[in-house]
């Protein structure tokens, strides 16, 4: 295994070893190992690059080292700072998997269930990427997810660009058992209060979170934003249907027979999408 100690110096390293496989806290890359899903030829550690391990100030964002981890983003200092970030990453697993997983891990990996992909899609993040010959680039979040944007040869994730809205901003997940355990559906909520925006991110539920936009317009509208954000009491529960019937929609009709209903299955995660939604924006108002 290389252990490079900056950032420039992974990049180099990966560029003169195209097949080698850089590696943070490894929880997801030892799993693919361990199943026999990955054989990589080499390694690229970057657990030595200190540059990536805290985060800054710059221009009224936070500026976020890849190499983060969850156990560290979930202390009440970064808490302070991303509240809904501290919550996603606290809910990552056990103490194991939080000691060792990274942010960059999360974003790479890019699985349905990562729990801080929905809340960087709500908060609308940006990924700097370096690469060869010292060179930076940006991306939203959301290209890398949806496959609009790809890491080149010898490209790493070095930092994750937050804007700090000081403003309310929930995360909820629901799993299959009692205590720590993989999102079955997760929902990020934020308030965004100079924008007059609400921004919502469904988690688990597909490849990567869905924004559910005409919902965050039309919930956004209701709001009384000059009155310490005053909001109807049935608004919150109509905009948790509202959500989850944009993320799960109902089967449309072929137009040989009439619509077919959701599977109880189905149903079930929808409804458990509006229960966390709701309550997502319950929490931000109050």
């Amino acid at each position: 295994m290389t252990l490079p100690a900056s950032l420039d110096e992974a990049v180099a390293a990966l560029t003169a070893m195209p097949a080698a496989v850089p590696v943070a806290g490894g929880t997801d890359l030892m799993a693919s190992v361990n199943s026999g899903q990955l054989r990589p030829a080499a390694l690229v550690g970057l657990g030595r690059i200190s540059e990536i391990r805290g985060w800054q100030y710059q221009d009224g964002n936070a500026l976020l080292g890849a190499g983060l981890t969850h156990a560290r983003m979930g202390r009440p200092d970064f808490a302070a700072l991303i509240p809904a970030l501290a919550a996603a990453a606290r809910a990552a697993g056990p103490p194991q998997i939080r000691n060792a997983g990274t942010l960059g891990g999360n974003i790479v990996t890019a699985a349905p269930t990562g729990d801080t992909l929905p809340v960087l899609a709500a908060m609308e993040a940006t990924l700097v990427i370096a690469g060869p010959g010292g060179a930076r680039r940006e991306t939203p979040v959301s290209h890398l997810l949806a496959g609009r944007d790809m890491l080149g040869a010898g490209e790493l994730i070095g930092f994750v660009r937050v804007p700090l809205l000081h403003a309310p901003q929930v995360f909820f997940k629901a799993t299959g058992r009692t205590g720590p355990g993989r999102a079955t559906a997760s929902v990020a909520l934020v308030l965004d209060p100079a924008r007059r925006e609400v921004r919502c991110a469904v988690g688990a539920i597909a490849p990567m979170p869905l924004r559910p936009l005409e919902a965050e317009r039309w919930i956004a509208s209701l709001i009384e934003w000059d009155a310490d954000r005053k909001l109807a009491p049935d608004a919150c529960a109509a905009f948790g249907e509202y959500v989850a019937a944009a993320c799960i929609p109902d089967p449309a009709p072929d137009g040989t027979q009439a619509a077919v209903p959701l599977p109880p299955a189905v149903l079930h995660l929808r409804r458990t999408v509006a229960a966390l939604a709701r309550r997502a924006l319950g929490r931000a108002l109050s």
